[in-house]
């Protein structure tokens, strides 16, 4: 279940709704299948050339699966499955700041290294972090809606 929490931000007391694990294994799965999706269409792409570099299917296998997390992670603040299902990732320290690219780098290396087990400790503790955000000093949160004045 997710949990509530309030936080003083500019002196304004504000609910920030931490995601459990079930809202963040959605965005897994909608990552997956998009990285699918994507290795098909660029499996598509360099089938239609009679020689495509090795240098270069390593480089688009490399970036797919070990760049796309980090990238739109520090970018964007979350990758298209965190978006897909309203989430963001930022630092702790500063929820308005999306975290700089080497530090989404070893958060992601630390994901694929730990894999599941990094998920256990969501629901252990109050902003419910996993592993790979412990060690990086990251936060996933739902996207704020904007209101209108």
């Amino acid at each position: 279940m997710d949990e509530l929490i309030n936080e003083n931000v500019n002196d304004i007391e504000a609910p920030i709704l931490y995601p459990g694990l079930i809202d963040r294994l959605k965005a897994v799965f909608t990552d997956y299948l998009l990285i699918i999706i994507f290795m098909w269409i660029v499996s598509s792409l360099f089938s239609k050339f009679d020689n495509v570099p090795n240098l270069v299917k390593i480089g688009t296998f490399v970036f797919i699966f070990g760049l796309y997390d980090p990238v739109f992670i520090s970018l964007f603040g979350g990758t298209l499955g965190h978006k897909a299902v309203g989430l963001i990732v930022k630092q702790q320290q500063n929820n308005n700041q999306n975290l700089n690219l080497p530090i989404a780098i070893v958060r992601n290396f630390l994901k694929i290294i730990l894999g599941w087990i990094s998920l256990l400790t969501i629901g252990s503790s109050k902003r419910k972090l996993a592993v790979h955000d412990m060690a990086v000093g990251s936060v996933v949160l739902f996207k704020a809606k904007k209101v209108e004045s």
